[in-house]
């Protein structure tokens, strides 16, 4: 392995996209890397490795290699407590996380879109708005491709990147030049202690470095936010949304129902039915999205455009089919309570929803959906290894709750329990690590069962 004297030694760790993407960068500005997995590392990414004759491992750690670190640059859903981190701490190796080390290279504008809900929906919104203005954009964080892949290879004038708090753990000198923040619900608390604090203070890193030149937008009602800007000061300029106007409001809907945006850059309105994303939850997404295109100096009427005729998610309130009446929807990517109040939130107001819920428990309280299920939930079928904890809670609070423990066993239960005008809800509230490999597996398989149903 060539250490020679005068090149710094970068270990990655974590052989995914974002690993990956770093060792090339690293690679490129001269590091001598070395990339090591405890997994297993795809058959794709370990040919871009060789191709780019990176030395790698997986299937363990060798710990010499590693601690001869200048720097680590550590994978998101690596948590600090496993042996190999502790090992690093010990030594007092500097860890970083790709977005940091990939900002250190550009001085692109980054737009960072975090909260604990709705993330994904705005960074894509976001993105298309801005693509289809025209502004040479790229994607990344917890979609798209690696940022620092595309600053070593794909380089853009502007990024719109989704941070999750794993990702802003790790990060000290990077600057978002818009950051955006949906919301903060109780989410990952396994990973923070069970400290509702520590994980607010992970999200509230987004807001490191920024200056008066640079934006802060984030939902006004929110009262964990309000609360921990009490506490916080930042030179940002703040831009405040909310459903109607209050002080200090900068995106809200008017007594026209015009969602009306007002910054010092562009000011605009549309009306609100045009929106191409439906429930109060999207309606915050396209004020987050709208109000960061208006501070890039991005046309009107391309905002407008874009906003209505975005064509949503995979995964979240994604229409699959309608059996018999029945309109099936997967929401798989709900893994936490208050993913699930806002699927239930935009559900029509009448008993007719049957709702799958289950997975790998992440600590969640079922407190917060409770009066939307009594009012729109007329069935309740559980689909994990162990639902006790969702037996317990639901039982006497809707009219049928069943306890299945497959996919097919779920869906047959669903039919059977609805009618003509139903709709089954996908929307799980938690992991999907029991029965699938992940949210998303968890969702085409739905789809695909929903499909054979016809």
């Amino acid at each position: 392995m060539s250490n020679d004297n005068n090149r710094k030694r970068l270990v990655v760790l974590g052989g995914g996209e974002s690993g990956v993407g770093a060792a090339i960068l690293g690679k490129d500005k001269g590091w001598d890397v070395f990339l090591s997995d405890y997994g297993t590392i795809a058959p794709s990414y370990a040919a871009m490795l060789d191709g780019e004759q990176i030395a790698w491992e997986h299937g363990g750690h060798t710990l010499d290699l590693i601690l001869s670190a200048d720097e680590v640059v550590k994978s998101p859903g690596i948590a600090p407590t496993t042996p190999v981190m502790q090992a690093i701490i010990r030594k007092g190796i500097p860890v970083i996380s790709e977005i940091e080390f990939a900002g250190r290279y550009t001085d692109s504008r980054m737009v960072c879109i975090t909260g604990s809900n709705g993330k994904t929906t705005t960074t894509l919104l976001t993105y298309h708005i801005l693509r289809d203005a025209g502004i040479d954009v790229g994607l990344a964080g917890n979609v798209g491709k690696s940022l620092a892949l595309q600053v070593a290879r794909d380089p853009h004038e502007v990024y719109v990147i989704e941070l999750s708090s794993f990702q802003l753990e790790n990060m000290y000198r990077f600057k978002a030049n818009v950051a955006v923040m949906l919301n903060i619900t109780p989410d990952h608390l396994d990973r923070y202690d069970y400290k509702m604090e520590n994980y607010v203070a992970a999200k509230f890193r987004i807001l490191q470095n920024q200056t008066p030149a640079d934006a802060f937008i984030y939902w006004q009602d929110d009262p964990v936010i309000a609360a921990q800007l009490r506490h916080v000061t930042t030179e940002a300029m703040m831009l405040p949304f909310a459903e109607h106007h209050e002080a200090g409001s900068h995106a809200w809907v008017d007594s026209d129902d015009d969602v009306v945006f007002d910054t010092s850059v562009e000011s605009m309105k549309m009306p609100r039915a045009q929106l191409s994303l439906n429930g109060l939850h999207n309606l915050y997404n396209s004020m987050a999205a709208g109000l960061s295109a208006c501070l890039l100096d991005v046309r009107k009427d391309a905002i407008r455009k874009a906003l209505s005729d975005f064509e949503g998610v995979e995964h979240r309130l994604e229409y699959v089919a309608t059996v018999d009446g029945v309109r099936w929807i997967n929401d798989s990517k709900a893994t936490n309570v208050n993913s699930t109040w806002y699927a239930l939130e935009s559900m029509p107001a009448c008993k007719g929803v049957v709702l799958i819920l289950g997975g790998t428990d992440k600590g969640n309280d079922y407190t917060e959906i409770e009066p939307l299920v009594r009012e729109k939930v007329k069935a309740i079928v559980c689909m994990g290894k162990d639902n006790r904890k969702l037996v317990d809670f639901f039982s006497g609070k809707v009219e049928h709750l069943e306890d299945t423990h497959s996919l097919d066993d779920a869906v047959a239960a669903c039919r059977r329990l609805s009618a003509d005008g139903d709709t089954v809800l996908l929307s799980p509230c938690c992991a999907s690590f029991d029965l699938f490999k992940s949210y998303e597996n968890r969702g085409e398989l739905f789809k695909e069962a929903v499909r054979n149903l016809k």
